[in-house]
């Protein structure tokens, strides 16, 4: 009877052909760095970063819409504090911030609705970015604004649904690690889909632990040329997912087509208001005006993103580009790429 080995042996001393693993959250790139996963991968496996960082991914035409509610509307943008430093097309919302335009940071979508309460002569415009995990929030926070009255909140939405994406990433990679918190929300169903449509992927937790075992479940699978789903994460992701959380989405958002910097438009892969919730629309509520957002044309945050090449091959990366003076979103992020490879020093 033969010796079991680990998860790490597994892929340490992994022989077949060459393959290629994308990653596509931005947890899963900064602990693979964190722990030292490349480094003790056998050179027939490649890890590669995908577009799963939700401030990354945010169009530089959303940062604009930002920039002109703080400075031509004037209303209070609240924020998390990643996208702060996002640039936009003439300038980020701190820029913004430095030109006089009220912005602030908050911990959550329901933060916002009690500064609303709370500053009944400001117009509050949550800006709400942000893949399946944050989206309930989000809802929820429109949802207790109707309920209570409150007309000086709205979102200005960048939502996005990742299953879309994978569909279009197919042939990117031979199998993806799929975000364990997003799994947390949506369940396993997603994944049979995508199996049926020949997408492999293994759900995925964030230590050390669970991504080796997560990529020891591909090599040992991925020989046999069949789609296959795992969830090696079960100690948070069900079969069913978060049915709560998805019928709350349903009742306050539709799909609507979404841009992702790097991949361009995906028709469905978007999230915006139903009409029953318009006055909480920041779009239709403060009549902003179409945006056509320009991204640096020297920065390759797109290409990063789509896999195509390393931060160290954009030739800003590591110059002018850097976590102190970011050019680039996946710079900015604490969850994105160029920052992981930045500050991991690769």
């Amino acid at each position: 009877m033969g010796v079991e080995r680990t998860a790490t042996e597994i892929v340490k001393y992994y022989s077949g052909r060459p393959i290629r693993v994308m990653e596509v959250c931005g947890t899963h790139t900064h602990a693979i760095f964190e722990h030292g996963i490349r480094n003790i991968l056998p050179e027939n496996i490649h890890l590669i970063s995908g577009p799963g960082c939700p401030v990354c991914v945010t169009e530089t035409g959303f940062i604009d819409e930002a920039v002109w509610l703080a400075l031509e509307r004037k209303a209070t943008v609240t924020t998390f504090g990643d996208l702060v430093r996002v640039p936009g097309t003439e300038m980020s919302l701190a820029g913004a911030r430095a030109k006089g335009g009220k912005i602030r940071i908050v911990y959550s979508p329901l933060d916002a609705v009690s500064y609303a309460v709370d500053h009944p002569n400001e117009d509050v415009v949550f800006l709400s970015v942000g893949f399946e995990t944050t989206v309930p929030a989000a809802c929820l926070a429109v949802k207790r604004a109707k309920d209570s009255g409150i007309t000086n909140f709205s979102l200005l939405t960048a939502n996005k649904t990742m299953d879309l994406a994978y569909r279009v990433l197919k042939g990117s990679a031979d199998a993806f690690l799929y975000p364990g918190h997003v799994s947390a929300i949506t369940g396993m169903g997603v994944y049979e889909e995508l199996k049926a449509e020949g997408i492999s992927g293994v759900v995925c937790g964030f230590t050390a632990d669970e991504i080796m075992t997560a990529l020891a479940i591909i090599v040992t699978k991925i020989e046999s040329g069949v789609a296959f789903v795992v969830n090696a994460y079960p100690r948070v992701v069900t079969e069913e997912g978060m049915p709560a959380g998805r019928k709350l989405m349903a009742e306050i958002m539709e799909p609507c087509e979404a841009v992702w910097r790097g991949i361009g438009a995906i028709e469905g892969s978007g999230l915006k208001l139903r009409q029953e919730y318009a006055d909480y629309d920041a779009r239709i509520v403060h009549s902003i005006p179409e945006v056509q957002g320009r991204p640096n044309s020297a920065c390759r945050c797109g290409d990063v993103l789509m896999g195509r090449i390393k931060p160290y091959e954009c030739p800003l990366f590591g110059k002018v580009c850097t976590t102190e003076h970011p050019v680039g979103a996946c710079m900015v992020s604490s969850e994105g790429t160029c920052s992981a490879y930045y500050k991991y020093n690769i």
